[in-house]
């Protein structure tokens, strides 16, 4: 029976968007191969939030479906930390696959490290290679890294083997169109473009319909603290600016967190609270009892090119979004998704302005919902894995 080896660094019960994306396209793969061929999945034990905790096997079967969860060292979302988690991963997968034959690879990857471990890993075994490819790592370190020596010392090394890992894989999905210029000098390779998607449980439910109170209205981000979102950049202010008739509620952990509250309490802020992480069941309550969701994305060159998943979640629910994005992810949205207040990343006064001009209204994006839907997506991307084996 043949074999696809399917590499992940984050998978469920993790809370993050790629362990969103791999978890029901992982199962999706293993169902439509049913009595014909089996799915390792090798990924590592929830980790993407030191504030999240949960409890998952390290291995776990399911008919033609196997789950290998390697645990990490802790770590608090440095770079270092990072570097040094994904080395564990490294080690112990190469050590899981080193006698085992698969017929194909297919790694899901955003910083380049899981997808340099397929590359690797199909090239020693003489076998095809499928990427995922859900953010442009070296584009996006060049400007957010801010050592320069490390620059010198990281970037030429990094290009070298993104170049090699690009031209190896036989087809490469490009989560974000933004990426498709990225790729022109690979020539005719295969390229497609499966996005994100929404997930069931963020399906519209009926009740979210209902008009919220607006007297004090309620400002929800849920995700990633980062440096990518830079939410220490405009939060603090623009609930400065703001004042008490309006609430910021932020819900994660990451390692610009420490940025955003140290901001938060510089200005004496009472109008933001910061909360751990939660299970997305428990997400749909406060999405319920919020005014409108957020989302922002730092002043990077890279990021004009990103889509940001978080698009798909937010628009599932009838509220409006205030989204602080440029480039390819500012098209997708005032092309796809209604009732946006869009503004330019960082831009505090500006947005202010934009939030006490709105004409608050909810509207119902069904048609955008039943466009993206993950389990459509996820049936067409799975085809496309198999008809490679």
């Amino acid at each position: 029976m043949k074999k696809i080896l399917y590499l992940t660094f984050y998978f469920e019960p993790d809370l993050c968007a790629g362990s969103f994306r791999n978890s029901p396209l992982a199962k999706e793969v293993s169902k439509q191969l049913q009595h014909t061929a089996d799915v390792e999945v090798i990924t590592t034990l929830p980790n993407r939030y030191q504030s999240f905790n949960v409890e998952a096997a390290t291995e776990e079967e399911s008919g033609n479906l196997l789950i290998k969860r390697i645990k990490l060292p802790e770590h608090n979302s440095g770079l270092l930390d990072q570097i040094l988690a994904f080395l564990k991963y490294y080690r112990e997968t190469v050590k899981i696959t080193k006698n085992q034959q698969y017929d194909l690879v297919f790694a899901s990857s955003s910083r380049l490290f899981t997808a340099f471990l397929g590359y690797r890993i199909a090239k020693k075994k003489s076998i095809p290679l499928i990427l995922d490819i859900r953010d442009l790592f070296v584009d996006t370190l060049s400007d957010v890294l801010q050592n320069r020596i490390l620059k010198i010392l990281l970037l030429p090394i990094l290009k070298i083997i993104e170049n090699r890992v690009f031209q190896y894989a036989i087809h490469i999905n490009l989560i974000s169109k933004g990426f498709v210029s990225y790729f022109t000098k690979y020539g005719n390779k295969n390229i497609s473009n499966f996005t994100n998607g929404i997930d069931d449980e963020f399906i519209f439910q009926q009740d979210f319909i209902e008009h919220v109170p607006v007297d004090i209205k309620v400002i929800t981000y849920a995700g990633n603290i980062g440096e990518g979102q830079g939410l220490h950049k405009i939060i603090p202010l623009v609930a400065k600016l703001l004042g008490n008739h309006y609430r910021f509620r932020i819900i994660g952990d990451g390692g610009a967190k420490k940025l955003l509250v140290d901001k938060v309490n510089e200005f004496g802020l009472t109008n933001v609270a910061i909360e751990a992480p939660m299970k997305r069941k428990d997400l749909l309550e406060v999405y319920k009892n919020s005014s409108f969701l957020f989302l922002h994305l730092n002043e990077y060159d890279a990021f004009e090119k990103v889509l940001p998943s978080k698009i798909f979640e937010l628009a599932s629910f009838p509220r409006p979004i205030i989204a602080g994005v440029s480039g390819y992810a500012q098209k997708f949205i005032q092309d796809n998704v209604e009732n946006v207040i869009i503004f330019k990343p960082g831009d505090a006064v500006g947005l202010v302005d934009k939030l006490k001009e709105n004409d608050y209204t909810v509207i119902n994006r069904l048609g955008f919902v039943d466009k993206y839907r993950r389990d459509r997506i996820n049936e067409q991307m799975s085809k496309m894995i198999i008809s490679y084996l």
